[in-house]
């Protein structure tokens, strides 16, 4: 049996106020092409299918055409909500689309919904678990009075969740899941949690022969080759300029017996980083052999601001996102703002404007608070 992985569409998304909404359409529907040409039975969509939990009709208006494009072609399709998704909107209509193996995972009340699948090889189990917080997972053993010790951090939350999983360890099994496991390496356009409080340890995942993770947008195996995340279908911040996406075909044999196969995703438009002077990046030795419709961060080395220069460097690179000095001014210039003031400033202060620079947000009022707690008790 064979399934398409993929995950964090992000579906709505802007980035530096340019919507990325045709370039989505473009990519779905070359993972439609993909899933056809591999011959898929199924599809795994592990979560972060919106940008946000209110996704825009225009959003909803391609999911579903994506959806029904699949169902029309007999693909089955697996997805679960991410953090980013409301768990209530994508569960709508689960009862009605799973007649057409359509299966969404439903709002999570302790029971991970399963489907059943069988081929030459006999059964096989696909699981469906929701991003999970530990408060959802807390509320639910409260509410059951098993007196079952309360999960405090995201691995436990997990643990439980899969301990309470109807699996039979003689079948194959295969997760969809949205969290982060220890050791997976992030970049700049993911949510962060500080401390690393959302992570889970991938023995939790054991039991399954594949993992088919959400949640991380750089692809990458974690532990083993088969709990893998498979990365975003397209690049969300230049951090991720450098890397190769793609959608991972998961074929499954008999029991222990799974080979994993990458398919590169080709953009509408890519993402690169382009540095130098302005009479170098816009001499046309330059960028002539380049594809100049790509999204572009520019870097320029004068030492002098050029007039005017976003505009005059959009009528070479139109889809120009973001443009920066790199001279010996602005050196200076971050030198002494990282500087100025410290002394003036508490522990707190320091830490929210170091995190504000990392992740070009921020704190939110939760976390100023964890990390207040943190450092009162260090006193």
């Amino acid at each position: 049996m064979k399934f398409l992985h993929i995950s964090d569409l992000h579906l709505g998304k802007r980035i530096n106020e340019f919507s990325m909404m045709e370039d989505q359409i473009y990519i779905l529907n070359q993972i439609l092409e993909i899933a056809q040409s591999k011959q898929a039975d199924g599809i795994l969509i592990a979560g972060d299918i919106y940008d946000k939990p209110i996704p825009s009709a225009e959003a909803v208006k391609a999911f579903d055409a994506f959806l029904t494009k699949l169902a029309d072609l007999q693909i089955k399709v697996f997805a679960v909500s991410g953090n980013h998704d409301s768990p209530e909107r994508i569960a709508f209509g689960a009862q009605l689309m799973s007649g057409r193996d359509v299966y969404v995972s439903p709002v999570y009340d302790g029971a991970a919904a399963k489907i059943t699948l069988t081929d030459d090889y006999g059964e096989l189990h696909v699981h469906l678990l929701p991003f999970l917080k530990p408060a959802i997972m807390r509320h639910i053993l409260e509410k059951e009075h098993t007196g079952e010790e309360l999960p405090q951090s995201y691995h436990d939350a997990v643990k439980a969740a899969v301990g309470r999983m109807e699996m039979d360890p003689q079948k194959r099994n295969i997760l969809v899941a949205h969290q982060f496991v220890t050791g997976a390496g992030r970049c700049d356009s993911e949510d962060v949690s500080v401390g690393g409080l959302d992570n889970v340890d991938a023995e939790v995942f054991d039991a399954f022969d594949y993992v088919a993770l959400g949640h991380i947008h750089s692809p990458q195996a974690v532990k083993r080759e088969t709990v893998r995340y498979c990365g975003t279908p397209l690049k969300y911040s230049f951090s991720e300029a450098e890397q190769k996406k793609a959608a991972v075909i998961v074929e499954c044999g008999k029991k222990g017996q799974v080979t994993l196969e990458t398919v590169p995703l080709v953009p509408l438009h890519d993402m690169r980083k382009i540095r130098g002077t302005y009479m170098e990046v816009t001499a046309r030795s330059f960028y002539q052999d380049m594809n100049t419709d790509d999204y572009v961060q520019i870097t320029l080395t004068d030492e002098e601001d050029v007039p005017d220069a976003l505009a005059k460097l959009r009528t070479v690179y139109p889809n120009l996102m973001q443009l920066a000095y790199d001279n010996s001014r602005t050196r200076q210039n971050q030198a002494v703002e990282m500087t100025e003031g410290v002394q003036q400033k508490t522990e707190l202060e320091l830490f929210e404007e170091f995190y504000e620079m990392q992740n070009n947000q921020p704190m939110s009022r939760e976390q100023v608070g964890f990390v207040r707690g943190l450092i009162e008790g260090m006193r």
